[in-house]
């Protein structure tokens, strides 16, 4: 018909707008094969960006997709989609104090290679702030799998913080070999009650250098990883309310789901559980 007669004429008689008209020709034809794996492919990008709390970019989700050589069309795809992960903050409460005169052990783990879980743990405190004041998380990590085996949260940032931190990790892994605990030069790490609850089980401690900020490189990123995917965009109520939110975050998702670059992309559980078969 509207090859006959002009589109024009066609609306006015009919009483429709031209738009109108060619919105009900764009809805009537059918989408070609790369319009439906795109459509598709959309709605997997946005139940996989949800699902990984709006953490992952285009390398992770790639990954997750089983498609790690689409990465740029993904990325356009979540542009379109308007999905952005999370962005870092520069911001950094500082939690180490070096300034004691407890002793500071050696430098153990340059230069060492990690070839299995238990073998070197690290271990650093962060702050999280709330609107109650500071709420300190001491956590505890394995080298070997990124997996964090030990944590504990309290609103003060003391030896006894950091040592229920370091008997969490022991109850849950019982090492059986010798096994370094790395941490920073904090006045908690050095002191007294702290290095007899490593001696009592064996455990050779291994602090950084002075001034080098790589030699706890690891464990600095999994805070940023905390941070930027977690604190950095939720305003805590209470201590409670942050606590909470921290175990659901390290143990729900950290340890069992999110991908890890320096893992093959899968996660601190998967890839021990690898390991042992």
């Amino acid at each position: 018909m509207s090859g006959q007669y002009k589109v024009a004429w066609l609306c006015e008689a009919l009483l429709v707008s031209r738009s109108g008209y060619y919105d009900w020709q764009e809805r009537r034809r059918q989408p070609g094969s790369r319009q439906v794996e795109t459509i598709h492919l959309r709605a997997r990008i946005r139940e996989e960006f949800a699902r990984s709390r709006q953490t992952y970019g285009s390398p992770r989700l790639a990954q997750v997709l089983g498609c790690p050589g689409r990465r740029n069309r993904i990325a356009r795809l979540m542009r379109a989609e308007r999905l952005f992960a999370r962005q870092r903050s520069k911001y950094r409460h500082a939690t180490t104090d070096s300034r004691h005169g407890g002793p500071i052990a050696p430098h153990r783990i340059q230069g060492l290679a990690v070839q299995r879980p238990n073998q070197v743990w690290a271990t650093d405190a962060t702050g999280i702030l709330t609107g109650e004041g500071w709420l300190y998380l001491v956590a505890v990590l394995d080298l070997c799998s990124r997996r964090v085996v030990g944590w504990a949260m309290s609103p003060l940032l003391d030896a006894p913080l950091t040592i229920a931190a370091l008997r969490m990790a022991l109850h849950q892994r019982q090492p059986r070999r010798t096994l370094i605990v790395h941490s920073d030069r904090g006045s908690q790490f050095a002191s007294a009650a702290y290095r007899q609850v490593l001696a009592q089980h064996g455990l050779l401690a291994s602090m950084s250098r002075a001034g080098n900020c790589y030699d706890n490189a690891f464990i600095e990123s999994f805070w940023s990883s905390l941070k930027y995917e977690l604190v950095y965009h939720r305003r805590f109520a209470t201590r409670a309310e942050a606590r909470t939110a921290i175990f659901d975050y390290i143990e729900t998702f950290y340890n069992r789901t999110r991908l890890h670059s320096s893992l093959a992309y899968i996660s601190p559980i998967a890839f021990e559980s690898q390991l042992n078969n």
